[in-house]
């Protein structure tokens, strides 16, 4: 498998490839691994990956993507990423209306664990999936890339703060 760098105005992504496809996107930093030898996107899976990456963060649909390749995954784990990218651009499920749809009413800790675990962020996305109540939940890439990402496509989260704020007004 090789990793290549994806060069954004957000920071450099890390994609690595094995012989089936897109084995995992990572997002730029401080724990990314460190490429002596970055290469250009030369391979078709290349090229796809990185128009992929940059309309996702335009808040475009990609129009053509790489083969991903989840082997070594669990079949619920595989299930649930097939759900998310059910998920429009612009719309949101939460973890308990994914694990609604993949069939087990009672896996919406197993839901989050599998959104924790996607090994492909951005191309499926979970970024899309909030917690009860439209609140933000967690984010493999960290919050501030989940925030990123949700107002790009033109969806508003209240913070805590927020929420705080209209409960107070509404006393």
């Amino acid at each position: 498998m090789q990793w290549h760098e994806i060069p954004t105005a957000e920071g450099a992504f890390l994609a690595r490839y094995s012989s089936k496809g897109l084995a995992e996107l990572r997002f730029p930093g401080p724990d990314a691994p460190i490429l002596r030898d970055a290469l250009e996107p030369t391979s078709t899976w290349d090229i796809l990956t990185t128009a992929a990456v940059i309309a996702i963060l335009r808040g475009e649909i990609p129009r053509n993507l790489p083969p991903l390749d989840l082997t070594g995954h669990t079949p619920f784990r595989i299930r649930v990423w097939e759900q998310l990218q059910e998920i429009s651009l612009g719309q949101t499920a939460t973890y308990s209306e994914i694990a609604v749809r993949v069939g087990d009413l009672k896996a919406t800790r197993a839901v989050g664990g599998a959104c924790g675990a996607n090994p492909i962020p951005l191309i499926i996305p979970c970024h899309r999936v909030l917690a009860a109540g439209r609140k933000l939940g967690g984010f493999s890439g960290g919050l501030h890339w989940k925030r990123k990402l949700l107002a790009v496509e033109g969806i508003k989260i209240e913070t805590a703060a927020e929420q705080l704020d209209f409960a107070s007004a509404a006393i």
